[in-house]
């Protein structure tokens, strides 16, 4: 398989302390690259809505962010990326399902469908991965 080509201005030194994210401002193919950094970055067990995501890279894009995961999600444990109110991702949910329950992620029983326990689930890259989410 043919390597991906690495975005123009895309941080290729691993040791830099920079920003891992990088600046989504420096274009779509940049974008689609920091999108992915943070969604290799979610640690098994717990999720980040695609609002989330967008926030973490300082944008309100949570669509933007969507179309990335549609479109280069196939190599990222998209499963991780829900939307807000906990649900899995449209069209895979049986799939996303199968792998939270593999990684012990915190689900509840919905009316209608499985849910991610969000209040115990939730990540961001600010906290510890294994830190609860709510110190209650």
């Amino acid at each position: 398989m043919a390597e991906r080509p690495v975005p123009p201005g895309a941080d290729t030194d691993p040791g830099d302390a920079g920003d891992v994210f990088g600046d989504p401002g420096d274009g779509p193919a940049h974008f689609g690259a920091a999108v992915a950094a943070v969604v290799r970055s979610i640690p098994p067990g717990h999720v980040m809505t695609y609002g989330d995501v967008a926030a973490v890279l300082g944008s309100r894009a949570s669509r933007a962010v969507g179309k990335v995961m549609a479109h280069e999600g196939a190599d990222l444990p998209w499963w991780r990326v829900v939307r807000s109110g906990g649900l899995l991702p449209t069209g895979h949910e049986s799939r996303a399902l199968e792998q939270h329950r593999t990684e012990g992620t915190p689900l509840r029983q919905g009316a209608t469908a499985w849910r991610i326990d969000m209040r115990r689930a939730r990540w961001s890259p600010d906290q510890d991965a294994d830190a609860p989410t709510d110190p209650a």
